[in-house]
């Protein structure tokens, strides 16, 4: 049940990220990646946390008491990695757009002919 639970929680916290991430691109016109990055990022995780522990919790596996505890935990763990994993985003994205010569907001056209 923990893993069925994780992987549900995990795919609606990752549409939700996509979905909010592509959303600030947009208004930022492609600016502002640690904007996107962290914003999108806090409110899957918390979406993914209170999820996880909530089924886990619904299903018996934990009791309720921990709930609170749990999600708080949880969730301020993954924004703190969240902010630590920002520099190696800004590092990767140069590298990709220096190798694909890309402008600030331009993606990379996989159906462009060769």
């Amino acid at each position: 049940l923990a893993v069925l639970a994780s992987m549900l929680a995990y795919l609606c916290a990752q549409y939700v990220d996509i979905a909010i991430y592509h959303f600030w691109k947009r208004v930022t016109k492609g600016k502002y990646l640690w904007l996107r990055n962290n914003f999108s990022t806090f409110l899957s995780q918390i979406i993914d946390t209170t999820t996880v522990v909530g089924l886990l919790c619904l299903f018996g596996v934990l009791p309720w008491n921990l709930f609170q505890g749990l999600v708080i935990s949880g969730v301020l763990f993954k924004i703190f990695i969240a902010f630590l994993d920002t520099p190696f985003l800004y590092l990767f994205v140069y590298i990709i757009r220096k190798r694909f010569n890309l402008a600030v907001g331009e993606e990379i056209d996989l159906d462009a002919e060769t």
